[in-house]
């Protein structure tokens, strides 16, 4: 054991004053220096209330708004869960937790569920929260004329009752046991009923920060709710999160000071920020993949052969080397990854084979055509780079790639989910369903492969059904071990790369020993659960 891990032991309170400059004499540490050290230590466990923090995120667009349901970014989901809350929460130990909801019970088919609601909470507008906030905030992402992105997560939920002034009874048409993970979705926030609907204009919450200015991907600027139910949570007295898409630029201001701290910070730049006294890396694995989805609705990737010669002509070990520094693992073409329950590690994995690439392109009649693919670095770090490492070794097979650089303002709005090929991230989600449900179901409005026809697509949406009511885990397993084989072959998803959350933090930034992977800073929840040491 060295200081670092007496200092960790310290900080859980599983080593005592006496015990621990005991220790560290036999390291050859001074008992005054030793106990300076554990001072230091425990002080830095407790969180401390104050200070103005500032996060940079590689996210933001002029087309965001306050309403969850259009949330398509870092910026907005990082603000979300800083003025508000859900009904569950993924906490820093990755386990789902009741928040809004004090307690609930499933019936044994799994298809009813009773919510028991907090009581004595308010938003910040004085208001108090109770059940028809929930079922206002529900409602708001379901029915026909819902644009919400998690509209497909809602479609098996048929029925919502007010059973009481603070408990809500969902009815699903089939059961689900991930229920309560689905109402922790960042898109399903719960925000105050009015007249019926849920009032997402005003921007109040019940969460640890109050928006005091909203600019559209610039600048979201909060102060401390002064009236927080949560218990040890939201230290910062005020807060802005600031967009910062230009990898260079948000480096620039953590390393000048100008912000505490960053996401995405760019694998090629690691060893350079971890150099700097006043910075810390912090690093996690989750479930983060970089995609280059294949709209199969669009010409030519309604061709099979084509999607699978540009899946063969993709040197995966090449990206995670080159692109991630091995800072992540390769992919397999479908969203599973190995932090998921059910990831299938029985599938064999597709490799760089230009000489089958070259048979599938010759198949497809398509040698000399050219296949525009549009890229930025809003997309992720080094999406630039990796389109044109993609371009030269498809260029061996006969493929010819035109890489189209996109502008970084508007990108997701502009480009992703619109265009035929593109490069895109995504942060992944903790169970297999949710992330099947959320961007490749036929309905999901995140279908960015738009692969909702054929054979194969019928089967994948039967088997993400059946697999969502089967409480038996061996037959979940094999469902979803299929569902995985479908993607891989037929979709249009090309996911070469696995990557994992690197945040650089400023010195001054103190966190529980223990942060989440489900999202980057922490869950997405770094404003709320971080502090000044």
């Amino acid at each position: 054991m060295d200081i670092k891990d007496l200092e960790k032991a310290a900080k859980a309170g599983t080593l005592g004053r006496r015990e621990f400059i005991k220790r560290a004499g036999a390291l050859g540490i001074a008992a005054p220096f030793a106990a300076t050290l554990l001072s230091q230590s425990v002080q830095a466990a407790m969180p401390k209330k104050g200070g103005y923090f500032k996060l940079g995120v590689g996210h933001g667009s002029t087309t965001d708004t306050l309403d969850p349901g259009t949330h398509e970014n870092g910026f907005m989901s990082d603000t979300v869960y800083a003025y508000a809350n859900h009904l569950f929460e993924v906490d820093n130990t990755q386990k789902l937790v009741p928040e809004l909801a004090e307690s609930f019970e499933a019936s044994k088919d799994a298809k009813t569920w009773v919510v028991k609601l907090r009581k004595g909470v308010e938003f910040h507008n004085g208001k108090s929260f109770g059940a028809e906030d929930v079922i206002a905030s529900i409602n708001h992402h379901r029915g026909e004329g819902s644009k919400s992105a998690s509209k497909s997560l809602l479609d098996p939920l048929v029925e919502m009752k007010k059973t009481g002034s603070h408990e809500v009874t969902f009815q699903l048409s089939a059961g689900n046991a991930d229920f309560p993970y689905i109402l922790s979705d960042y898109h399903l926030a719960i925000l105050p009923e009015m007249d019926g609907k849920m009032d997402w204009q005003a921007g109040y919450g019940t969460g640890g920060y109050i928006i005091e200015k909203f600019e559209p991907g610039v600048r979201i600027q909060l102060k401390r709710n002064p009236n927080y139910w949560k218990a040890g949570r939201a230290h910062f007295d005020e807060v802005e999160v600031i967009s910062l898409i230009d990898v260079t630029a948000r480096q620039n201001a953590v390393m000048n000071e100008e912000v505490h701290v960053i996401d995405r910070v760019d694998p090629k730049t690691v060893h350079l920020l971890s150099r700097n006294p006043k910075i810390r890396i912090l690093e996690t694995t989750g479930t983060l993949h970089y995609t280059m989805p294949m709209r199969v609705d669009q010409a030519p990737f309604d061709n099979y052969d084509l999607r699978m010669a540009l899946k063969l002509a993709v040197d995966r070990e090449a990206l995670v080397k080159k692109i991630l520094l091995g800072h992540g693992a390769v992919g397999n073409d479908h969203p599973i990854s190995t932090a998921n329950p059910y990831h299938n590690s029985e599938m064999p994995q597709r490799t760089y084979d230009p000489d089958k690439a070259r048979f599938h392109i010759k198949k497809a009649g398509m040698e000399n055509t050219q296949i525009d693919l549009s890229t930025s670095e809003a997309a992720f770090s080094g999406a630039v780079d990796a389109a044109l490492l993609v371009k030269d070794t498809a260029a061996k097979a006969g493929i010819n790639i035109n890489v189209v650089r996109e502008p970084k303002d508007g990108y997701w709005s502009n480009v992703w989910n619109k265009k035929a090929w593109c490069t895109c991230y995504w942060g992944g989600r903790p169970t297999e369903d949710w992330m099947f449900t959320t961007a490749y179901v036929k309905e999901s409005k995140w279908n960015d492969t738009a692969w909702t026809k054929g054979a194969a697509v019928d089967r994948f949406n039967e088997l993400v059904v059946a697999a969502r009511s089967e409480l038996d885990t061996e037959k979940r397993r094999t469902m979803y071990y299929e569902c995985q084989q479908l993607v891989n072959d037929d979709g249009g998803a090309l996911v070469p790369m696995f990557a994992n959350y690197i945040m650089a933090l400023n010195n001054k930034i103190a966190h529980d020993d223990v942060v989440a992977g489900n999202w980057d800073k922490d869950g997405n929840k770094a404003i709320e659960r971080w502090w000044f040491a």
